[in-house]
């Protein structure tokens, strides 16, 4: 089967524990050290298959193929899409059982990673999550002081809309963020927005 890396966590001496997301599943395995073991990282695609253990409730991760993208090579396109694959962990680390979204979004934006601005991709796709998950709050009223905003927006996480002013940070142009909810377009946002909204991302799902 094949599944994305969404977890690596070390385990005793080079061992790790592996979290995989599957387009049906979340799983959680155990990856021994050896020499004969391809390489695995946040963020990789791999072909693999599990093996029950007698000695333990997580089973192993066996004949692991590893799926390169062709943007492979930019380490600086790699490690966006590791900090972006990343995030899912914590979002759906209560499920086991998952709807094929999830994977769906992460076959779209590797798709695409190459061509475009990761983080505009990144944004996009989470943008499209919140959508799904009936999360995303395209009327325009402060988060905080419960008013409509009718500039000097800004976003805090989970995309919530507030008030600049009210959480003390740089705006950002109003009509941007409501084709960005509207459309799923960040095209009116410039590069420094983008910025802004790309660390709001990474705060979490």
């Amino acid at each position: 089967m094949q599944g994305y890396i969404i977890k690596v966590t070390p385990s005793r001496d080079e061992d790790v524990i592996v979290t995989i997301l599957t387009q049906h599943n979340l799983y959680t395995l155990y990856r021994f050290y050896g020499a004969r073991h391809g390489q695995i990282n946040l963020g990789f695609k791999i072909d693999f298959e599990t093996e029950a253990s007698v000695k333990s409730s997580i089973s192993r991760l066996r004949d692991v193929m590893h799926l390169g993208f062709t943007w492979i090579s930019e380490r600086s396109r790699l490690f966006i899409w590791q900090q972006f694959t990343g995030l899912f962990s914590k979002h759906l680390q209560d499920s086991e059982e998952l709807d094929s979204f999830y994977f769906n979004l992460l076959e779209e934006a590797s798709s695409i990673w190459k061509t475009q601005n990761p983080k505009r991709i990144a944004i996009e796709s989470y943008i499209k999550l919140l959508k799904f998950e009936g999360r995303l709050h395209e009327e325009m009223e402060c988060f905080f002081c419960e008013t409509q905003i009718i500039q000097d927006i800004t976003l805090i996480r989970a995309f919530l809309p507030a008030h600049a002013q009210c959480i003390h940070a740089l705006p950002i142009k109003i009509e941007a963020i409501k084709e960005l909810f509207k459309t799923g377009s960040s095209l009116f946002l410039n590069d420094k927005e983008i910025e802004m909204i790309w660390h709001v991302l990474l705060e979490g799902f």
